[in-house]
């Protein structure tokens, strides 16, 4: 059963490979199942699921890979139900099954075998290494099938060949109890022997060694394209056709059967691993027809309308100080920002940002607007809208607010049509409710251009709405609109189908409608490929502009006098929030304990075993597994480089049981969007400017609006939404000013779960690879 500090976990931050067993065990139980251990806990208050629950919960068997017992067990950690409590239920359940699910593992795999994508007659390495109560045993597979003579930690086939190819897995015994490790694809490629020499490691950098070729085909016949990258983690690819992504085309092979007139164009690849990024040559695929005889004719297909760049500013604010929280900007912005990227978009995206951020941001954004860009600005928050003119409502907008306290978004878009824009888009997910506390009138006069779009998440004089969830909250606009950003149509069809997707939706029927105004008369579509224009210089300088905001610190390596080594990794959540993750990589043979110390911050507030528990539930997926990690948001604010403290304690054995202690400075300089200085007074006030109107903030005592996205209870029924699960924490050091480093109490995330695959992997700068999985439970921060 669980140990004494494992009983008092919330369930809901129960590891996810011990949820995804015990909801197997308690989904296909009848008897001591979901629904039993539901009436059980009926008779106890504190967690008590009401009838309409169960029911819901019974409905999820209606959805792909659903779970009752999921459910149940969300709705129970959401009441502060723990890992001992569930315990106690399970023993008045009798489901010896489910119980064995909490019990502490007997075998814990500390390195598991890596995917790895490498040349035929090159050596293959995997490796799985575990420790249990009892000297432990190992056994490869691929596939179901034993690996002959595959009993060491190491599985080594020298040299590689291409029917060594597929999915290999480690079973590692330890008495009577065994564990299987992850699944590691193998990918063999067949080159020319004159490459397949001049490569060495598949430790480095992600390395393209096949290249597709172009093709001249008859109607009918097949198309068969590939490419190929080694390196490890194994690498993901997507093909392109005239700059569009294929859609299920995610194999390094492309295959087309029976090919029509249509399948011509221009081919290639882009291939990522990690935050890699390359792209295969481009290739032309030539289709013959037949006219009177067969001959290859080139037909030109309707060519997309290039763009010079494409940038967007992706703005969610939630914690606000004195009007209702909100849940969904967060996951909006997240969800969006993947598609974005898809779409080779640059992306900014940002959190919870003040008056003078929110202008500074949008002066930054105007600053990567050039002709012929493509420039979409995405708001998810607290608005409102007065004679024609739309409005964003800071996190810190004083009650009431006014035009002087807000971000009018039709200033904006004056401002970038003085960029000579090639599309404008503006999809805003606010109240457009008027503010009777704000009686000024703008005075903004737009020019007459044919490149406008914009999507309103809801009508004129309605609000907007987010659905009450267990798990991750979308608001209703995005959650249609993320099913259609992808499609190769005009951006006005694809909001179209939005629209009528939204029509269909009972909970806000009748309650929430998206508008669409446009004046586009060209077909400018959102996959539009990029063609820089006679201005590279400028677009150079433009990209440098939102590389800045998109650095991360190096990932290093930390040896202490002692002989241990600690490393450390980086990740970016949004532009605005930072992950680290950190984990112990070698310690003495003499060293008997080696843990944290940290002198400033409680550990319980700060680093966690899990992602989850820290508050990176949009991440947990895709960071690396057996580190520590915190979160800091509120990055903007960071007025200073961030310096923090690393200490190690520790005891050897010649040493009885006094400990030691060492410490390491380390600064990692202003890392995303800090080094934009967002925190700075307005110098430019840009967007201020073209809104002809007082700028004095009010001091009324009226309340302002009320809040603008609801969150519809079960069923069906609406009232204000109670906010996101607890706001930002308070800085911890004066210099950091308001910089946040978020626990698991103090997370604007919403409650756990695990977040949908992106095909966009997040950016890091470590190779997971290299991550080494020994000593789990032994670093802190001290923060300065």
């Amino acid at each position: 059963m669980p140990d004494s500090a494992d009983r008092s976990l919330n369930i809901n931050l129960l590891k996810e490979p011990v949820l995804r067993k015990l909801c197997e065990v308690l989904d296909k139980n009848s008897d001591r199942g979901w629904r039993r251990l539901g009436e059980i806990i009926g008779s106890d208050r504190r967690y008590r699921v009401s009838s309409d629950e169960m029911e819901m919960c019974s409905l999820k068997v209606l959805e792909l890979e659903g779970s009752p017992s999921r459910m149940l067990l969300r709705l129970m950690g959401e009441r502060g139900c723990t890992a001992g409590h569930l315990v106690d239920y399970l023993q008045t359940l009798g489901n010896s099954e489910a119980l064995q699910c909490l019990k502490p593992p007997g075998i814990q795999i500390l390195i598991q075998p890596l995917s790895v994508a490498l040349i035929s007659g090159h050596n293959l390495r995997l490796s799985c290494y575990a420790v249990g109560k009892s000297p432990v045993q190992y056994q490869w597979f691929k596939s179901k099938e034993e690996v002959p003579n595959s009993f060491s930690p190491d599985l080594v086939i020298s040299p590689v060949q291409l029917k060594d190819a597929g999915y290999y897995i480690c079973r590692v015994n330890s008495g009577e109890d065994f564990e299987f490790s992850q699944w590691a694809q193998v990918d063999v490629l067949e080159v020319g022997m004159s490459y397949g020499h001049s490569y060495h490691s598949l430790e480095g950098r992600l390395k393209l060694v096949v290249q597709p070729q172009a093709q001249r085909l008859l109607a009918g016949e097949t198309l068969h394209l590939q490419c190929g990258a080694v390196g490890r983690p194994i690498p993901r690819y997507q093909w392109h056709r005239n700059g569009v992504p294929i859609a299920n085309a995610s194999k390094r092979k492309l295959t087309i059967p029976c090919v029509m007139q249509d399948h011509y164009g221009k081919y290639r690849c882009e291939i990522t691993s990690n935050s890699e990024r390359m792209w295969t040559n481009e290739v032309d695929v030539v289709i013959g027809i037949f006219q009177g005889q067969w001959s290859y004719v080139s037909v030109p297909l309707p060519c997309p309308i290039p763009a010079t760049d494409k940038v967007a500013l992706l703005i969610g604010n939630l914690s606000y100080k004195n009007h209702p929280k909100l849940k969904a900007p967060m996951v909006d912005v997240y969800d969006l920002t993947n598609l974005l990227r898809q779409l080779n978009f640059k992306v900014v995206s940002l959190l919870d940002l003040t008056e003078s951020e929110m202008r500074n941001a949008v002066d930054e954004f105007l600053l990567l607007l050039h002709k012929g860009v493509y420039g979409l600005l995405y708001y998810a928050g607290h608005g409102y809208e007065n004679y024609g003119n739309s409005f964003m409502v800071p996190v810190d907008a004083p009650n009431p607010y006014r035009s002087a306290n807000c971000l009018c978004v039709q200033s904006i878009l004056k401002l970038m049509q003085e960029k000579e824009t090639g599309l404008n888009v503006f999809l805003l997910d606010m109240c457009r409710k008027r503010n009777i506390h704000d009686d000024s009138t703008p005075n903004i006069v737009l020019r007459v251009t044919a490149n406008i779009v914009f999507g309103y998440a809801t009508c004129q004089d309605a609000e907007a709405f987010e659905l009450s969830s267990s798990g991750f909250t979308n608001g209703v606009f995005v959650k249609f609109l993320k099913k259609r950003l992808l499609d190769d149509e005009k951006i006005t069809v694809v909001l179209d189908r939005v629209a009528e997707d939204m029509g269909q939706f009972d909970a806000t029927k009748g309650k929430q409608a998206l508008e669409i105004r446009s004046s586009l008369s060209e077909r400018r579509a959102l996959t539009d490929p990029i063609q820089p224009g006679d201005s590279a210089d400028l677009a150079q300088a433009h990209s440098r502009q939102w590389a800045k905001a998109h650095e991360l610190p190096e990932s290093m390596c930390l040896d202490f006098d002692c002989g241990a080594r600690i490393k450390l990794g980086y990740a970016a959540e949004f532009s605005n929030v930072l992950v680290i993750y950190t984990h112990i990589i070698k310690k003495p043979e003499d060293m008997s304990f080696c843990q944290a110390h940290d002198l400033d911050v409680d550990p319980k507030e700060m680093n966690r075993e899990t992602p989850e528990e820290t508050g990176i539930y949009l991440l947990s997926s895709s960071l690396p597994q057996h580190c520590l990690y915190t979160r800091l948001s509120s990055l903007q604010k960071l007025k200073e480089e961030l310096v923090f403290t690393v200490c190690l304690q520790g005891a050897f054995t010649a040493m009885d049981d006094d400990t030691v202690h060492w410490t390491r400075s380390i600064n990692i300089g202003k890392p995303l969007i800090a080094r934009l200085d967002l925190h700075r007074a307005m110098r430019r006030n840009s967007c201020l400017q073209t809104c002809m109107m007082p700028h004095s903030p009010s001091h009324s005592p009226c309340h302002s609006p009320g809040p603008d996205r609801l969150s519809p209870q079960q069923p069906y029924l609406y009232e204000p939404l109670q906010g996101a699960a607890g706001g930002c924490a308070d800085s911890y050091y004066e210099h950091l000013n308001q910089l946040h480093f978020e626990s698991p109490f103090e997370s604007t995330a919403g409650p756990t779960g695990s977040p949908g695959q992106h095909s966009i992997p997040i950016e890091t700068t470590d190779d997971l690879s290299e991550l080494q999985t020994v000593f789990i439970n032994s670093l802190q921060f001290q923060h300065q």
